[in-house]
């Protein structure tokens, strides 16, 4: 996975800030959601992005897999990212 040639990304104190060139759009992550994007542009697989999310955080297996999948598609539905 990438970001689409006309994102660009700025990282800030909360989050993450994408900017989406050709539409003009912004998108705003937060922290947990920087780091799932992070992950998946270094290759991780989303189930192996939910693991690291029950351990460091704590939360529930079908919760964190629910969690990353719905970034992926956020991510994936305003164009953002590219398989």
């Amino acid at each position: 996975m990438r970001l689409h040639p006309d994102v660009s990304m700025t990282d800030t104190d909360d989050g993450t800030v994408l900017l989406h060139g050709r539409t003009g759009r912004y998108f705003q992550l937060n922290l947990t959601g920087r780091a799932v994007l992070r992950q998946l542009l270094a290759g991780e697989s989303p189930a192996g992005i939910a693991n690291g999310l029950v351990v460091t955080h704590g939360i529930d297996a079908q919760r964190a897999k629910d969690d990353v999948k719905a970034v992926l598609a956020q991510l994936a539905s305003a164009e953002l990212v590219q398989p």
